[in-house]
């Protein structure tokens, strides 16, 4: 009998990557094509120019077809779309759905405060799920698990608020949001219009999913309260399981789960993280592109290689990873301190790598405080985890083993292990995660290298203060 195939549409905040996947985790074909750069010409806003996110996942899932069919396989053996989108956007629609202004990213910040009523213009507002699910469907409909921040969502029940305070206080009313449904649940199915678009199949059922995170976790085999995920992406946090909607205190917060009625504790992290890696990485190559255009991989690989010469610490080179500010502190910005004269590009490399995972590690160190246990050990996904260099380096800064997934795009098989259930491919989700997702190589730490963090570790660790201190007042 042959497999039945999954679609899994992965939006992220620097590319659209589309896979199709069959019910035990392998995949048959896929695409990535690059988002293009936010456009941040009017300060403290970052939208994704004219329509680049629907744009991106038609073009995308257009030639992840195309290789499926040029690879002998027939594009009607895929049964289902599982659609996981960047969490934190904002898309205003008018009545039949269209944009009144571009998607605004999750690092405009607009996103954390009440949307305008008095603009006219605005029949629905929703999340970028929620517009690529009308676009696909053209059903006014999202999935529940995506709705955090400024939303009027019950996050106890995951249903609208009942409050009418929540809806003034976020200047959305019930009319303007779209109805919700649980991970694994239908949206819609895909409409002629889509399909002429995207290449799609007309009429397959598209399956909801979760945030971006959420899924990726999923995607992961994220389980147990022994182990942390640690997600090398765009934003990098770490998670772990819980079972609280709400968190106790602020050194961790909790983020809905892409199965119905789990949660995530999830950690503080760094906004713009491996966005500098390929920041760095374009700026060395002289391309005059936005980092998101991706691109330069062998010089990538150069890169890591050369860096992987240089003794852990840099020579005294430190990095802090504020080239995208904290909303609570606006005034910092990204630093690399201790230039003596003997570092080249890869010192300066290695240290972001380092700066990141020894940024996590507090982060990390300060969730274990709150939820009064040590993880074991960290897996690792996002597209950091495909070097063995940054791998390492998280085994030795955290001094515990560090595992990488064995599908790098781990939000994408997290979108198939939803469409899997939602059509009955698998009875329920643990069969469905069993089945589908594998883990990948293990990283043990080198004890003289985790030593050496241990000493780079107290200086990191104030070098966010001082950086305070000259930038504050400006």
């Amino acid at each position: 009998m042959r497999r039945r195939l999954l679609l899994a549409i992965d939006s992220g905040s620097q590319s659209t990557k589309v896979s199709v996947i069959d019910e035990q985790g392998r995949v048959h074909a896929s695409a990535q094509r690059p988002l293009r750069p936010y456009d941040t010409s009017v300060p403290g806003h970052a939208v994704h120019p004219d329509d680049d996110i629907w744009d991106s996942v038609r073009t995308t899932c257009n030639e992840a077809l195309e290789r499926l069919r040029g690879s002998g396989t027939d594009a009607n053996r895929v049964a289902a779309v599982g659609l996981c989108t960047i969490r934190f956007c904002r898309a205003l629609l008018d009545a039949d759905g269209r944009l009144v202004e571009p998607v605004l990213s999750w690092m405009d910040e607009r996103v954390s405060r009440p949307h305008d009523p008095s603009d006219r213009r605005v029949a629905h507002v929703t999340t970028s799920s929620g517009y690529v699910t009308h676009r696909l469907t053209g059903r006014f409909v999202d999935t529940r698990a995506t709705y955090q921040g400024m939303w009027p969502i019950d996050q106890h029940t995951g249903e609208w608020s009942t409050d009418p305070a929540s809806y003034d206080a976020t200047g959305m009313p019930r009319l303007l949001l779209s109805d919700l449904v649980s991970p694994g649940d239908l949206l819609g199915t895909v409409t002629p219009e889509a399909a002429a678009a995207s290449g799609i199949p007309v009429g397959l059922p598209v399956v909801a999913t979760a945030n971006d995170k959420a899924v990726e976790a999923l995607g992961c085999g994220l389980h147990g309260e022994d182990t942390v995920l640690l997600s090398l992406g765009t934003y990098i946090a770490a998670m772990t399981t819980g079972s609280a909607p709400v968190a106790p205190d602020g050194r961790y917060w909790v983020n809905v789960g892409a199965t119905p009625g789990s949660y995530l504790h999830e950690s503080r992290g760094i906004r713009r993280g491996m966005w500098t890696v390929s920041w760095f990485r374009d700026l060395v190559s002289g391309v005059a592109e936005s980092p998101s255009a991706g691109g330069n991989e062998s010089l990538q690989d150069t890169l890591n290689a050369e860096a992987a010469l240089v003794p852990p610490g840099c020579g005294g080179l430190l990095t802090l990873l504020d080239w995208l500010p904290p909303p609570e502190a606006p005034h910092r910005r990204g630093a690399l301190i201790g230039f003596d004269g003997t570092q080249g590009r890869a010192h300066i490399y290695r240290s972001i790598l380092e700066g990141i995972a020894l940024t996590m590690l507090g982060h990390v160190s300060a969730m274990e405080q709150a939820v009064g246990r040590r993880f074991e050990r960290v897996l690792v996904a996002g597209g950091g985890s495909r070097s063995d260099l940054m791998m390492q380096i998280v085994a030795d800064v955290f001094d515990r083993p560090a595992c990488r997934t064995a599908m790098p795009d781990a939000a994408a098989l997290g979108a198939a292990v939803c469409a899997a259930v939602g059509i009955g491919l698998h009875p329920d989700w643990d069969t469905a995660v069993t089945r589908m997702v594998a883990p990948g190589r293990s990283f043990a730490p080198d004890p003289s290298d985790v030593t050496a963090y241990r000493r780079v570790l107290g200086s990191h660790s104030r070098l966010a203060g001082l950086a305070d201190r000259l930038f504050a007042d400006r």
